[in-house]
């Protein structure tokens, strides 16, 4: 008897396959280690620390002077990745987490990381677009701090996972728990109240962040998926690395599809029924209703309920 190859894990793993939330905290935690080891390689040569801000770290935020972004594009998607604070990038990261649990609890890893990215390159572009507009910050251009952290990020996933359950309620400890929307108005007003002030750009791109992690959300909510192409970007970049995982073509599918006559009932894959996936079907009814189930979560739930599992 033959034996089966395992299958080949294409994402970066800490615990559950394809896990989008350890990736990105992972990713950022990697980063962090980068940029502070070189950091510290600067300190210890006894070179200015003004220098590691010039020579290494503007390489990867989003400047506010258009014309240095030019020359350095790719900020636009590696600020959000990039924290050089140790108390910076913790709360970012604990924020994520909290948010992106929830959010992975209620639709599954599909959603995280194209709302994250979406964020993020939302915000790059609001933050462009106020400091170079508005005269009182544009006059100042040269001297304000670029945009670093996952901040606009994190604000999209904060206000989609509000979007999808705002009575999700965390901290059951405190007097039953928190709502989120409480949370993440306090988050929003404190972002627009910064607004007035030097930061005016980096609030601008959190909450412009925010809005397009609620857009994201309602598309989602009406059968949309604004993901869908981070997800076949993704796949094809993993089959230039292993052939042997190429999706077939159009072509090659309709050709495997063979077709019977007859009048009986062709045959139809009827998953396993076990405990585990009806506690999901369960908590996502609890969640987010019964009329967001799938078709195929309804026949599973029936089937449950007539085997009484």
């Amino acid at each position: 008897m033959g034996v089966l190859p395992k299958k080949r894990r294409n994402s970066l793993l800490l615990g559950q396959e394809g896990n989008a939330l350890v990736a990105l905290i992972a990713i950022n935690a990697m980063a962090f280690v980068i940029i502070n080891f070189i950091k510290i390689g600067y300190f210890l040569s006894g070179m200015e620390v003004t220098a590691f801000y010039r020579q290494v770290l503007a390489w990867f935020l989003v400047p506010a002077n258009p014309d240095l972004l030019l020359s350095r594009p790719w900020t636009l998607f590696t600020y959000m990745f990039s924290h050089e604070g140790a108390w910076h990038m913790i709360s970012n990261m604990l924020w994520l987490w909290a948010f992106g649990y929830i959010l992975q609890d209620l639709t599954g890893n599909r959603h995280l990381a194209p709302l994250y990215i979406y964020g993020g390159l939302i915000g790059a572009a609001l933050f462009l677009l106020t400091v170079n507009i508005f005269p009182v910050l544009q006059r100042a251009i040269d001297t304000l701090p670029p945009l670093q952290g996952a901040g606009a990020a994190i604000m999209a996933v904060a206000v989609g996972t509000t979007a999808l359950a705002p009575n999700y309620r965390i901290f059951p400890m405190l007097n039953g728990g928190i709502p989120l929307w409480v949370i993440t108005l306090v988050f929003v007003l404190i972002d627009y109240a910064l607004i007035a002030s030097s930061g005016a750009g980096t609030a601008v791109a959190h909450l412009g962040g925010g809005f397009i992690g609620l857009l994201y959300i309602r598309a989602m909510q009406r059968g949309g998926d604004w993901g869908e192409w981070m997800h076949q970007l993704y796949q094809w970049f993993l089959t230039l690395f292993d052939p042997k995982t190429k999706a077939p073509s159009r072509q090659q599918l309709k050709q495997k599809v063979h077709y019977k006559t007859g009048t009986a009932e062709p045959f139809k894959a009827r998953p396993h029924l076990t405990q585990q996936r009806i506690d999901e079907i369960l908590d996502k009814i609890n969640t987010k209703g019964y009329q967001f189930l799938t078709d195929e979560e309804k026949e599973y739930l029936k089937r449950a309920s007539q085997e009484e599992l």
